[in-house]
Order: C-alpha cells, then sequence, then structure tokens
C-alpha cells in the first residue's frame, strides 16, 4: 500500500490488516445505532499499478481493461504539463515495458489514471458506489473530481470537464439511498462552482470550499479581512439543494495555489517559514496547532471562523485536541499520525510492538501531552471548548439554512457577519488582530425590536445606541455569536 492507501489495488475489500467485509458491515451497523453516518473516500481517478485491471491492460493488447486506462504510443508532448507535485513528479507518462507503451497518470507513476470517458469504466464507478451503499456507507468524499470527469489522452491539450457525469453519480446515489451525497474534492474557480452543483442541484450535493479556506489563512496570516471577503461573495451562489463543506485542514498539505504569489509568502512566512514545512511549491504540510504556535486564542479563532462561515463544518482528526505533525515524515504523511487517545503505548492507537505508523511522542505535541482521555477530563481543554462550540452551532440553524450578508466594519482586520433565516437573525464578530479593537457597527436588519443583541457564548451582550449603532470591544482574535433580538426566537420563528 503506497500513498497511504491512495492506490487502490481492490475496490470491492478491506486491507486484511484491518478487517474484513464482515467487520466493516457491523462497523456501519453500530455507527447507525449510535446515531452516526459514515462516508468513506472514493477515489476512482486512477487505480494502483497492481490493480489486476492494468496488469490485465499491460499484459494482453486484447483485454477488455486495456481501454479502461490511457494510452499513447508515443511520450506526448505535452508530458512534463499539469503536474500535482512539483520536486516529487517529473511527468504525466510512464513507458510501461510490457506493454510497450506510455500510459498516463495525473498523479503517481504508480497511479495509472482510469479513462472515466470509457461507459465501461463509468458503468463500474457506479457499481463500486452501489456496492458500499450496500455495507451501510451514508455517501462519499470523491477525491479529485476535476481530474475524474476531465477528457484524458495524448491528443489532449486542454482537458475538458465532462460534467453530466456528476449528474450519473447523483442520480444513481439518489436512487439506491436517497439521502446518501457526494462531498467533493474540485479546488476549482468560483465561475465554475455552478457546472458541478448543476443550476437546479442536479450534480454535486457538496463540495470544499477551497476559496474561503486559502483566503481565511490569509487573513489570518495578515489580518487583512478583504479577500475573505471577497472569497465568500464570490462563492455565495450555490442552488438551495446544494452545501459547502468548509474546513481548515485536510489530510493533504494547505494548498494555497489559488492566492497571489504575494499572497502566498505572507502565509508562508507566518505559518510556514522553513522549506521543510512547504510542498509542492505552493502549501503547507503542517497541522493547525503547530502553525499557529499552539496559541489558545489564535486556535479558538480559527475555529470559530471555520463554524460560522457560510456551510457544513468539516473537521480533520485530531485537530480537535490540537495534534501536532511529524516532520521527519516525507511529503503528507507528517499530518497523518495516528490519533492520540490516551498516554497508554503508541497513544492508545494500537498495541502491536511495532506499528506502521508511530505516533508523535515527546514534545508539545506528544501523546504524553496532548491526547483525548486527558482533555476529557479537563473542563477547560480544548477538546471540551470545541464540543461546547459545536452544541451551540447546532442550536444556530441560520448558519446553516440562512442566507448571509457582510457587515459594514470600518476595520479591514474585523470580520462581520450577519444570517438571516425565517425571521430570525445571528451576527458573528472575529477579530484577526494581535490587538485589542472596538468596533462599531449596524446590524442592518431594519426591524427596531432587533436592538439587543444577545451573547451566545458568554454574559457580554449589547444594546444598540439611538441611532442603532453598536460598539463592541474585541480582544486580540476575539469573537463574539450574537443572537439578535433576544432568546425568544422560536417564538418569532417563520414557517417560511
Amino acid at each position: 500500500m503506497r500513498d497511504n492507501g491512495y492506490d487502490i489495488s481492490d475496490y470491492y475489500n478491506v486491507d486484511p490488516r484491518y478487517g474484513t467485509l464482515g467487520d466493516f458491515a457491523e462497523f456501519t451497523h453500530a455507527c447507525r445505532q449510535r446515531g452516526l453516518r459514515v462516508m468513506i473516500d472514493l477515489v476512482v481517478n486512477h487505480t494502483s499499478d497492481q490493480h489486476a485491471w492494468f496488469q490485465s491492460a499491460r499484459r494482453d493488447p486484447e483485454s477488455q481493461y486495456r481501454a479502461w486506462y490511457v494510452w499513447s504510443k508515443k511520450k506526448p508532448a505535452n508530458a512534463a504539463d499539469g503536474i500535482v507535485f512539483p520536486g516529487v513528479q517529473k511527468s504525466t507518462w510512464t513507458y510501461d515495458k510490457e506493454a510497450a507503451l506510455w500510459y498516463f497518470h495525473r498523479f503517481y507513476d504508480f497511479q495509472p489514471d482510469l479513462n472515466t470517458a470509457n461507459p465501461h469504466v463509468q458503468a463500474e464507478l457506479l457499481k463500486i458506489m452501489g456496492f458500499w451503499i450496500q455495507l451501510g456507507v451514508s455517501g462519499f468524499r470523491m477525491d479529485a473530481v476535476p481530474f475524474v470527469i476531465a477528457t484524458k489522452g495524448p491528443q489532449v491539450r486542454q482537458p475538458v470537464e465532462q460534467y453530466d457525469m456528476l449528474r450519473t453519480f447523483r442520480e444513481f446515489l439518489q436512487w439506491r439511498k436517497g439521502d446518501a451525497i457526494i462531498l467533493a474534492e474540485a479546488n476549482v474557480l468560483p465561475d465554475t462552482d455552478m457546472q458541478y452543483f448543476g443550476d437546479e442541484g442536479e450534480r454535486l450535493q457538496m463540495m470544499f470550499n477551497f476559496q474561503v479556506n486559502q483566503a481565511t489563512f490569509y487573513t489570518m496570516a495578515s489580518a487583512d479581512t478583504a479577500p475573505l471577503r471577497k472569497a465568500l461573495r464570490v462563492t455565495k451562489q450555490r442552488p438551495a439543494t446544494a452545501q459547502w463543506g468548509v474546513f481548515l485542514r485536510n489530510h493533504d498539505e494547505l494548498d494555497l495555489g489559488r492566492l497571489t504569489p504575494e499572497q502566498r509568502e505572507t502565509v508562508f512566512a507566518a505559518f510556514g517559514p522553513a522549506p521543510d514545512m512547504q510542498l509542492y511549491e505552493r502549501g503547507i504540510r503542517r497541522r493547525l496547532a503547530p502553525m499557529l504556535d499552539g496559541d489558545r486564542r489564535r486556535l479558538e479563532l480559527a475555529y470559530s471562523v471555520m463554524l460560522t462561515s457560510p456551510g457544513t463544518p468539516v473537521f480533520r482528526y485530531g485537530d480537535e485536541i490540537g495534534m501536532g505533525d511529524d516532520l521527519r515524515l516525507p511529503e503528507r504523511e507528517c499530518a497523518r499520525t495516528p490519533m492520540q487517545w490516551s498516554t497508554e503505548p503508541h497513544g492508545g492507537f494500537t498495541k502491536h510492538p511495532k506499528p506502521v505508523a508511530r505516533v508523535i511522542s515527546g514534545g508539545p505535541y506528544g501523546f504524553e501531552r496532548v491526547n483525548v482521555a486527558s482533555q476529557r477530563r479537563d473542563p477547560d481543554s480544548l477538546l471540551n471548548w470545541m464540543e461546547r462550540l459545536i452544541r451551540m452551532r447546532r442550536e444556530v440553524p441560520e448558519i446553516s439554512w440562512g442566507d448571509f450578508s457582510i457587515l459594514r466594519i470600518l476595520r479591514k482586520d474585523v470580520l462581520g457577519l450577519r444570517y438571516d433565516w425565517r425571521n430570525n437573525s445571528v451576527v458573528c464578530l472575529h477579530n484577526f488582530s494581535a490587538a485589542a479593537c472596538t468596533v462599531s457597527f449596524k446590524t442592518g436588519t431594519g426591524d427596531p425590536g432587533d436592538a439587543r443583541l444577545v451573547n451566545l457564548l458568554s454574559d457580554e451582550h449589547s444594546q444598540a445606541d439611538a441611532t442603532g449603532r453598536h460598539t463592541v470591544v474585541l480582544e486580540p482574535y476575539g469573537y463574539r455569536w450574537y443572537r439578535v433580538g433576544g432568546l425568544d426566537y422560536l417564538l418569532k420563528r417563520s414557517e417560511v
């Protein structure tokens, strides 16, 4: 298994080191009993070069699987174009001696791309989804969606996205399981967002919002909210049946490719100044806590921003306790270390004497200091703070279902958002500066009865002055969640 399992050698089984299909079925059943739903990665842009399909394709020109991959008799002139991993990957085409042909691989050379334009390949992808749906999963995080739907081949100079494939995936899932979803990894420009969602919401149900993610990190590095405000505006449009997935870190590098070179250097200087902290000339390979020097104020600010951004929050395992990274490990593996459950050997993750992946040990982020068991016993821990904030987020449906407006605040280091839904409103403020500040603003609801802002996280409320303007003092990296008008909001909520 290479690339942490992203070199798929069998779509219909479980790695025997982890268990069996029976174990997986028991797992999804136990999750349902606890009110949990399971989503799994769907990696169908490519397979492993050890997959039976590829082995058959390379050995036999008459194999049905030969057309399932992308081949060329000669090395294409553009073989160096579109490299995903600069500095690690040198080409997107590799010569196979047994086939006597070149094969296309958008990622590593041991991950040959599937010819997803082939109807037989598309039919197989539906079978794969259907198989895991039957075993109890509720959806998929689809990896590298723009590459999955792009045309491929030696003659392709400018790939064309086959958006109708997304509708096919959506229809199949809804037919098999009505509430199953696809959460797409699609780091695309805002002017193509609706192509992925579909004008009527008939394609993808969810996408990760990479624009807001990258702008958030720039804002945290510079205390300049202008790019974040712009990212929120340009990604505001979406179908009513679709939603953004908002996140801070994931299992890849922090991709900063959508920022300007100057903005990217600002983020590098703040969060990944050393060369071994950077990756692929565009990203940072660190976890959030060490990026922010373990500063609890900044960690709380970051998660408050994520939880109050438009969309569904997506957490990375371990971030809820402030796990660190191991920069001695290559590429993205440094942030994929085992979960730190307790102070038991190997962080309670395994009892094997020689684990494949070693837990972080020693130092400020070692499992001896940072683990779930210890933080559950500490009422002031990051974990317990996170649980309280998540509970509050679930009590504020305006963020999930409502429309947002950016408040007019005459400070570039403070972001103010107002959410409106069914005759109710909430206001969220965030100070990205290391200095305390005073902000003055109007909520803009236009309702005289909304002069009071009730703080949802503390007893510090706000009353508007005679002009309808609120004045709030924000501490360094401070944040506020306010309900507009009071806690009798349920009585005011309309039916539509």
